[in-house]
């Protein structure tokens, strides 16, 4: 009978196998097709103790665990695709839901065209309840020991060897290390390689000097363009290995960064020669630099340096290894990307630790990135439109020129820090036709950015025809806020603050060398704290708040407020800007004017140089659309292009500081000036607090002043924004 009774088991076990297998199937059967009546909102579930095996409509397993929540994107992805397919999205769309944890993610998530989604029926991923969901591009590491090797002792610094300690990545299962390369100014933007994050903050690759210090070049014994530099002190001579060696530096200008490879060092002669093609505008004396990815130079709390050769880590970590999490990055792809699709959402979500880039969104219409939280990126946060791999040559050429890159995207109420190369590629519109774009960065805070790249890394960049940034804190960084090329943009009640930081010639605001750029508009910002000291306290840097640049033309810039923001509005050769309704405090000076096509910039106009006419051409200027669209733009050549004319400053408000510089012979018959308040007392309702609203009595309503809204600058709660970030004192 025991042969009969175990069949018996048998064939029941079998029984309710099947049973199982078959309400799954069917719970699947559910998610994948709506009802009929298909006027009820989806909801789905991930999460990280999930399986893809499982219906998704559980936000927990179930006591039996035969149903719950999927454990990955994709599966939620294609459950979605298999709903549309079948009955249709239901009305009011379908929210994916992700539970607390890490996604670690070895590629991009990637939604195309068949993911769209439509305006009654939306698409949302977002963290489940505001718990906290990490897509993350890295992996955690850990089994750090002491130092032991005498070879590798004998290379630290002393006060470092009871400090570093080490750990074996290829132990781990990392072997790809990514490279280090040549970026900066002028190049296209390209993955970090591996970097290391601890307690959530990138470390310092092992570098001389330390911190933000720099050493500087001595001489350029092959001229300006001969690739090689001396250096001063003997410091380099104790480096064992130079076989990777970079450096890093404002090799001529002050607005111009890169990082260069080292091809040989000669310490008797302390002479440094870089691999073509060597530094961006070549090697000049004074310039400053520094030295990198040298293990003898990891001797401070927050360095590391990787052997790549045996895949030791070296890291002196500022605090001990069991109060954070230890991280490296491994992902150069986006951690998110969508082309052409439409009204999708990506909401709540924390997107770090990668070697590229946060998002990347692709034409398509209606997609969002909202209320996220992107941080320790090897490159910048998102892309919407535009060459992301390229922009700053897209924003000064005509690769901007017949490319929609999709429309009504944005970047809303999202925190942004600690990338490699800027914060937000915003694209969009066709210069060509003037179409308009309408995507936009609304409500973010961006801040600590351009860790990698230093220059024309901008917190939003901004390109092509009809864009939008608005209400973001911006601060914290070493040159641009706000970049832009284009025309009909609308850059409004921005806060701004702290950047230009390490650099000169610069603007918080910056457009430039382009006549036919027109129709932007920056107006109710507030632009503070802008100017930075010499070294040495020989004077101030030359920083700019909003800088136009080389000839920029057709630019409003109204009802701002300009406070410490050095010289605070500059018209740099152009013609047909407005400088209106403005009110400047402590800003030396308040408004520059110059006339640079009629001096030092004549190259521009006499065939020496063709960027301006080449520009022109580009756009047709003296057709439609450009010639109805900007009538003064059409007959350009045929008016004394050199001279700036049609500029205009009126109704501005000045205290303190000074008013005004103009060069190159200009005066009030060239540049219009009218009703502008420079002397007295404007009566503010509180200088001392920084309340720069005018009183009733203040005798600038008479010149036709405008009040500034600004208690509707900066940053506002919403959906996304529950919480206002603690401000940082300033002077």
């Amino acid at each position: 009978m025991q042969p009969h009774l175990s069949g018996a088991r048998s064939r029941k076990g079998l029984l309710c196998l099947l049973a199982a297998a078959a309400l799954i199937a069917a719970a699947s059967t559910r998610t994948e097709a709506a009802s009929s009546a298909g006027n009820t909102a989806m909801n789905l579930y991930i999460s990280p103790s999930g399986n893809d095996s499982w219906s998704g409509r559980l936000a927990n397993p179930n006591r039996s665990r035969t149903d719950g929540p999927f454990a990955t994107l994709e599966r939620a992805r294609d459950a979605v695709r298999a709903l549309k397919r079948s009955n249709g999205l239901p009305k009011g769309g379908v929210t994916i839901h992700l539970r607390a944890g890490v996604y670690s993610r070895a590629s991009s998530f990637t939604l195309t065209e068949e993911d769209s989604a439509t305006a009654d029926s939306p698409i949302t991923y977002r963290a489940y309840r505001r718990e906290k969901v990490v897509l993350s591009g890295g992996r955690e590491i850990g089994g750090f020991t002491p130092v032991t090797d005498p070879a590798v002792l004998e290379r630290l610094d002393p006060a470092a060897r009871g400090n570093v300690l080490q750990t074996d990545l290829r132990a781990q299962g990392i072997s790809d290390f990514g490279r280090m390369t040549r970026r900066g100014f002028g190049q296209a933007i390209v993955p970090a390689g591996l970097e290391l994050f601890f307690q959530d903050r990138p470390m310092q690759l092992a570098r001389w000097p330390n911190g933000d210090e720099w050493t500087k070049i001595v001489a350029a014994p092959a001229g300006q363009e001969g690739g090689k530099f001396t250096y001063a002190g003997d410091r380099p001579s104790r480096w064992k290995s130079r076989d990777d060696i970079w450096v890093h530096g404002y090799w001529t200008y002050d607005w111009a960064d890169t990082y260069e490879k080292v091809k040989s060092l000669d310490t008797a002669q302390r002479m440094v020669e870089t691999e073509p093609p060597h530094g961006v505008y070549g090697y000049s004396p004074g310039k400053r630099f520094y030295f990198l990815n040298i293990l003898e130079e990891l001797d401070s709390p927050g360095e590391w340096y990787l052997d790549r050769q045996s895949g030791i880590l070296y890291f002196w970590s500022p605090a001990p290894l069991d109060q954070g999490k230890t991280v490296v990055s491994l992902l150069e792809a986006p951690l998110l990307s969508l082309e052409k699709t439409s009204h999708i959402t990506f909401q709540g979500l924390v997107l770090e630790c990668s070697r590229g880039p946060g998002a990347v969104i692709v034409d398509g219409a209606y997609n969002r990135i909202a209320g996220c939280t992107l941080r320790n990126l090897g490159t910048f946060a998102v892309s919407i439109g535009g060459n992301h791999r390229d922009y700053q040559t897209a924003i000064y050429n005509d690769s901007t020129l017949n490319r929609q890159a999709g429309a009504q995207n944005g970047v809303l109420g999202c925190d942004i820090y600690q990338t490699g190369d800027g914060g937000i590629l915003l694209g969009g519109g066709d210069r060509k036709t003037l179409t308009m774009g309408g995507n936009y960065a609304v409500n973010n805070h961006i801040h600590n950015y351009s860790r990698w790249s230093r220059t024309y890394r901008a917190a939003v960049t901004v390109d092509g025809v009809g864009n939008r940034v608005a209400h973001n804190l911006i601060h914290d960084a070493p040159h641009n806020a706000i970049l832009l090329g284009g025309n009909e943009h609308l850059i409004e009640y921005n806060e701004i603050y702290r950047v230009c930081l390490q650099t000169g010639d610069a603007g918080a605001f910056y457009m430039g060398r382009d006549f036919t750029m027109r129709g932007n508009v920056i107006r109710h910002n507030y632009f503070h704290h802008i100017t930075r000291l010499l070294e040495g306290g020989g004077g101030f840097v030359d920083v700019m708040a909003v800088y136009l640049d080389d000839c920029a033309s057709g630019t409003t810039v109204f009802g701002n407020l300009f406070y410490r923001a050095g010289r605070a509005a500059m018209i740099g050769g152009g013609r047909d800007n407005t400088i209106e309704n403005n009110i400047f405090v402590e800003c030396t000076p308040a408004v520059h004017v110059d006339g640079r096509g009629l001096g030092w910039a004549k190259f521009w106009f006499d065939g020496r140089d063709s960027t301006l006419m080449d520009r022109l051409k580009a756009v047709q200027h003296d057709q439609p659309p450009y010639s109805l669209r900007y009538p003064a733009l059409a007959n350009i050549l045929q008016d004394d292009p050199a001279v700036p004319k049609g500029n205009r400053i009126l109704r501005n408000v000045r205290a303190g500081g000074t008013w005004l510089e103009m060069f190159d012979n200009l005066n009030d018959r060239i540049v219009l000036f009218e009703n502008n308040f420079t002397e007295g007392d404007p009566r503010f309702v509180s200088l001392e607090k920084r309340d720069f609203r005018l009183k009733p009595d203040s005798p600038v309503w008479k010149l036709g002043f405008k009040a500034i809204p600004v208690e509707k600058i900066g940053l506002y709660k919403d959906a996304y924004r529950t919480a206002l970030p603690k401000r940082d004192p300033l002077p």
